[in-house]
């Protein structure tokens, strides 16, 4: 069935943490989506319980309550799916709520980076527009009465301002038809996910956004794990999730080859890049020991930590950067007019 509407991770994390709760203190499934249904707040809550709830009361699985309620993601169902064939449906959901609260704690990080420098950068415009539209005039005018005239930059930037002020109206109309393309985009789940594709087709892989899918597979094989799937399958299930930038489907692709030639999972995921040494050297012990998935656990904590920490770095370079060239501008168009208008000054006195 085809999603009804997009629930955020954070969402999806506290109602997995809920369900896996339930099942633990020995409660069913539909006694306990009744009670969520009775304690939620919201009417668009109840909506998406509701479903569960009429599907679960039929006896039927609690995955196919989950698909056919049309809200949840295809991972998160097929997850549910193995974790009701293996038995560890409990553990399954725990790690689905870990999964999504670590995705949403990526994806709020990620709109913090963007936000900051993008609201930086629209005050940046702002203040160069209205010293050349608006202030530059006014000076034009106090050089008029006193004889002279502005610097040639400042009267190239100020026939400038003439010209974007008699243009506005077109400038406004582009604007609005370039935001509602935007909007157009971002609402039509089709043009947006073909954005996507095309977007980590061409950055996926590098930089930052390499390191976020990075921690991306490293989540989803942890989950994948705890559910009870073996290596391979979990790297599959993975590479799924992290998946569609080139360079890292081929990382992906080289770490089944080197399973399949005989390396051990640590070496396997260290040759194909997807893992540091150390990191790889953490899963090795893991898997010597019998504890690949917590091992796992562990080395996706620490691959939210570097994400955040690229990310607050990216972000400490940018705004400086921002802030410098926004001086430099200001600073020019301030010394192209003052620097005239003292020389009028001193020649006055």
């Amino acid at each position: 069935m085809k999603k009804k509407k997009s629930l955020t991770n954070a969402y999806m994390s506290a109602m997995c943490m809920e369900f896996s709760m339930l099942l633990h203190a020995g409660v069913t499934l539909t006694d306990g989506v009744m009670l969520m249904i009775d304690d939620e707040p919201s009417k668009d809550g109840k909506l998406v319980l509701k479903p569960l709830f009429d599907t679960l009361d039929k006896g039927e699985p609690f995955s196919k309550a989950i698909r056919d309620s049309g809200y949840f993601p295809q991972y998160m169902i097929n997850m549910i799916e193995i974790g009701e064939t293996t038995g560890r449906l409990p553990e399954t959901l725990k790690s689905l709520s870990e999964h999504y609260d670590r995705q949403e704690r990526i994806a709020a990080a990620i709109k913090s980076a963007v936000m900051y420098p993008a609201v930086l950068l629209v005050m940046m415009i702002a203040v160069v527009l209205i010293l050349i539209v608006q202030v530059l005039p006014i000076f034009s005018e106090v050089f008029a009465r006193l004889g002279s005239q502005m610097s040639p930059l400042a009267i190239q930037l100020m026939q400038f301002g003439v010209w974007l002020r008699g243009v506005s109206t077109v400038i406004a109309i582009i604007f609005c038809i370039v935001f509602a393309v935007i909007l157009i985009a971002w609402v039509v789940p089709e043009i947006r996910d073909g954005i996507g594709k095309a977007f980590r087709n061409r950055w996926g892989g590098r930089g930052v956004f390499g390191k976020i899918a990075s921690s991306h597979f490293i989540s989803a094989m942890t989950l994948a794990l705890s559910s009870g799937l073996d290596v391979e399958r979990s790297i599959d299930v993975a590479a799924g999730i992290a998946g569609g930038a080139k360079s890292v489907d081929e990382k992906h692709d080289k770490c089944m080859e080197l399973l399949r030639s005989g390396k051990s999972l640590s070496d396997a995921i260290r040759d194909a890049g997807i893992l540091s040494a150390r990191d790889s050297r953490m899963l090795s012990l893991g898997d010597r020991s019998g504890m690949v998935d917590a091992a796992m656990a562990e080395i996706a904590h620490r691959s939210e930590h570097v994400v955040q920490e690229e990310i607050e770095s990216l972000v400490g370079r940018i705004e400086p950067t921002l802030v410098i060239i926004t001086s430099v501008i200001v600073g020019i168009i301030l010394l192209s007019v003052m620097l005239p208008l003292m020389g009028v000054m001193t020649s006055l006195g």
